[in-house]
């Protein structure tokens, strides 16, 4: 699978789709994340689509509130960029999980306030990845 360069991600051979969902979120909550949403892409393209996506695929939306607060308060358009997205997808051998590099997003502000903020951000998921 190819890894996007907006992103961080971590492939686990072997791991079933849903046991590398709730090891995700167990090690976002180790991290100060919590999930606000949970979007499952296959079953909505099924739904409004009646599109077979060919694999399980979940977005969850995940928010770590003191980060979001000193963003919001450093640069109040900041919530366009949040909460932060994470992937979870079916591979051909288990399962990935990609979360959206807070650097990356945050490189379209222009205030190097917010710069801080997002690199300790990409510091905590990168810490999460290792941890599933």
């Amino acid at each position: 699978m190819q890894r996007p360069p907006y992103g961080l991600t971590r492939e686990l051979p072997g791991t079933t789709w849903e046991d590398a969902v709730e090891r995700t979120i167990a090690a976002l909550k180790t991290e100060g994340f919590g999930i606000l949403t949970r979007i499952d892409v296959h079953d909505v393209m099924k739904a409004k689509l009646d599109a077979n996506l060919g694999r399980k695929y979940v977005i969850l939306g995940a928010c770590n509130p003191p980060l979001a607060w000193q963003a919001l308060q450093g640069e109040p358009w900041s919530g366009l960029l949040l909460p932060c997205n994470v992937v979870v997808t079916e591979t051909g051998d288990g399962a990935a999980v990609s979360i959206a590099s807070p650097k990356a997003m945050f490189s379209v502000v222009d205030n190097p306030g917010v710069a801080p903020l997002a690199a300790e951000a990409e510091q905590r998921l990168t810490r999460v990845l290792e941890k599933i």
